[in-house]
This record gives structure tokens, sequence and C-alpha cells, in this order.
């Protein structure tokens, strides 16, 4: 099967270069020009960094997620001390990464250190006013309209977009991992997942993308539930029968029928193969979402199950 949106995961197509009137590198010939005289028209951030700094890789991708979604409302430059030492040492920057924002010429604020998202949208929104969603975001919306509408290839085209422009970005790898999912391909879908940035991998929507794949491998072999169905009418103690006939019905979409079925067998022997009633029920709620009415209800009874 040909990849949804023409490119395989494994062989994304290169990430789209940010805006260069937004994001730029600078030197020391050059920091006048693009900080001080830049400033005077719109705010300008200075990311002063360096390529061995674990956190300035961290800050540096969330600097220019924000500022691309101020849309011109500020500018980002980048500053590499290895190459570049001076101005650093002029500001007296103590250690890495270390930002500065400038207006009219002169430095008016600035933190150390890689802060939360939150912290640095707060940080370039006293420069520029409310940040909006990010163009990646913007896109992984639009997939996942698409997704939920059943329009698999223009959700993909959307995911895959995102991931260009921010690569590695959790919701939209996740989301195009659903596509393949959706569509069957769970090669694909696991070659997908693996797209994800390091310091994402545990991102609940990787997660949760991750128990889905493994769900649909499982519910394709889950086998007819009729068949199902007639052994557990013929003995209600056919432990192997009804986690079968789970996994079919949540391949049919019944999340509920799924559910009842694995909290009856909790119900008559929690232990049964190595507690795999329960297990199955975490990596369904893992795949539905915390948040989902679902797991919620599903959760309380298995927790009233539990500890009765």
């Amino acid at each position: 099967m040909e990849p949804i949106f023409g490119t395989k995961p494994g062989a994304a197509a290169a990430p789209a270069a940010a805006p260069g009137e937004l994001i730029k590198d600078t030197t020391t010939q050059t920091f006048a020009a693009d900080v001080l005289d830049a400033s005077m028209k719109v705010p300008v951030i200075v990311d002063f960094w360096a390529p061995w700094c674990g956190p300035c890789r961290q800050l540096g991708p969330v600097l220019e997620k924000l500022v691309l979604a101020a849309r011109g409302a500020v500018r980002l430059v980048k500053m590499n001390i290895d190459d570049y030492p001076e101005v650093a040492q002029q500001l007296r920057v103590q250690s890495i990464p270390a930002v500065f924002a400038f207006k009219n010429g002169q430095p008016v604020d600035g933190f150390m250190g890689a802060l939360p998202e939150s912290q640095v949208r707060a940080f370039i929104e006293r420069l520029a006013g409310d940040v909006g969603p990010s163009p990646a975001e913007e896109l992984i919306e639009a997939g996942r309209a698409a997704l939920e509408a059943g329009d698999l290839s223009s959700a993909a085209q959307a995911f895959a977009q995102a991931i260009q422009l921010e690569p590695g970005i959790p919701a939209a790898v996740a989301g195009l991992a659903r596509c393949y999912i959706e569509s069957g391909d769970f090669d694909r879908a696991r070659q997908t997942l693996g797209l994800v940035r390091p310091d994402a991998k545990n991102d609940p929507e990787i997660t949760a993308a991750l128990a889905s794949l493994s769900l649909a491998e499982k519910s394709a072999d889950a086998g007819d539930t009729a068949e199902l169905e007639a052994r557990i009418a013929a003995n209600a103690r056919d432990h192997q029968a009804r986690f079968d006939l789970a996994l079919a019905l949540h391949a049919r979409g019944d999340r509920e029928g799924a559910v009842d079925q694995l909290l009856t067998i909790v119900g008559y022997d929690r232990k049964w193969n190595d507690e795999a009633a329960r297990k199955q029920l975490v990596e369904f709620f893992e795949a539905y979402g915390a948040k989902d009415e679902v797991t919620l209800s599903g959760r309380r009874r298995l927790s009233s199950l539990l500890f009765s």
C-alpha cells in the first residue's frame, strides 16, 4: 500500500525552513543590524546558545514555535556563542541558554535556562501581546477534524505538513500514526511513531497511539463475535472467549461492550491469565484517552471491583 500522503514516514521530507524575516542566525558582524536596528521596528529576542548545550536544544524549538505563532509581532535571532562569543561577553552572559529581549535598540527583558513552554509564552506575550496557535498547531487541529470526519487522506496531509514544520512534534506524529492504523497499515504506523522527538516519547498522545496500534494488531485476529458469544452462552466462565470478544467488540467500535466483557472477567477471576483482563483494560483506557467517558466509567468500575 502506498503511503497516504506520498512520503514514507522513515524518509519524511526535510522540515520547512523558518521564515527568514522572523527567525535568523546572527554573527558578531551582523548583530547590530539583525538586533539593534531591527528592534527599532519590532521586539527582537536573542537566544544565546551552543551546540553542546542540552537545555539549549530543548528551548530552541519552543522559542521558534512561539515566535512563529506571534506572526510577525516579534522576531528571534539566534547566536552561537562558540563561534561568536563577543556579544555574550559584553552582556555578561554567565550560562546558556540565555535569552534577551531588545526594544528600541536596548535590552528590556530576559531569562536564563530552559523554561517551560508556558513561561516562555508569557515572556513573549509581554513583548508581543497574545500568541495564537502556531502554524503546526493549526495543521494539527485541521488533521484532527479531518480524522474525526473519516477523511484519512486530508488528515494525513495535515499531520505530515505539521511534522515538516516542527519535526517530531508528538501530536502530529500520533495523528499521522492513527491515520495509518485506521487504514490498516500497521507497519507504517509503527514507523511513524518512531519519528517523535526523543524528549516526547512518553507524551500522552504517543502513548495513546501506541496503545491503539497494539489493540488494532490484536483485534485483527480476535475472531467472529457470533462464535465467541455462543461459546460464552455455553460457558459463562470461558474467559478466553470473553477476552477475545472484548477485542472483537473494540475492533467494531463498541468501546462500552469491550470494557464490559473485560470487567466481567475481572469480576469472575481477577488473576486469570496473569491479570490479562485488567492489563487489557489499562491498554483500552490509554488508547481511548484519560478524559473519554468510557475510560472514566471503566476506571471507576474497575476500582470498585479491585478494592471491594
